[in-house]
C-alpha cells in the first residue's frame, strides 16, 4: 500500500489548500510553485479530484480551486481512494494478482492485520488536521523547511 506520486502530490496540494482561505479560489501554478511540483501534472490531479467532489473549479479570472466541503469532512481515504482507486486495499503486498485468505501470499496473513490498522488511520485522519499539523510549523509540505508559511507569514 505504497502511495503513488499522484496521491502524494493530492494529499500535499489539498493539504496546501484547506491552510488557506476558503473563499478565494487557488490557482494550480500558486499550488505548484508552493510545493516544487509540475503544474501541468498538479493540474490533471486537481481535475480529477474535482471530478469526484472533493474540490470546485471554476475558470476565468478570478478561477481556480477551492475545496468543497471544510477539511475536517475530508479523510485521507477518501482521496486515496479517488487517486488510487477504489480498490487500492485490496492490493497484494507482493504484487500477486490474486491473494486472499484463501489464496494466500507469503506474507498474508501478516500484512493483514497491519494494512487494517493503516486503513483505519486513512479514515480517521481529516484533511483539517494535516492542515493544523502544518500550519503549527512542526510539519512542513515542501522539500524545503519553512518555505510553505514564511512566504504567507503565518
Amino acid at each position: 500500500m505504497i502511495l503513488s506520486r499522484t496521491s502524494q502530490y493530492a494529499v500535499q496540494a489539498l493539504i496546501y489548500m484547506a491552510t488557506q482561505s476558503s473563499t478565494t479560489p487557488v490557482l494550480n501554478k500558486d499550488v505548484a510553485a508552493q510545493l516544487g511540483v509540475p503544474a501541468p501534472y498538479l493540474a490533471k490531479i486537481l481535475q480529477g479530484l474535482a471530478k469526484g467532489n472533493l474540490l470546485i473549479s471554476s475558470r476565468g479570472r478570478l478561477g481556480g480551486f477551492c475545496l468543497r466541503e471544510n477539511g475536517d469532512n475530508i479523510t485521507l481515504m477518501q482521496i486515496l481512494l479517488l487517486t488510487e482507486g477504489p480498490t487500492f486495499t485490496e492490493n497484494c503486498m507482493l504484487g500477486l494478482k490474486k491473494c486472499s485468505d484463501e489464496t494466500a501470499c507469503p506474507l498474508h496473513f501478516r500484512w493483514v492485520p497491519v494494512k487494517m490498522k493503516i486503513i483505519e488511520m486513512l479514515q480517521d485522519t481529516t484533511l483539517g488536521k494535516l492542515a493544523q499539523a502544518v500550519e503549527t510549523g512542526k510539519y512542513r509540505l515542501a522539500d524545503v523547511p519553512g518555505m510553505l508559511f514564511e512566504q504567507a507569514n503565518i
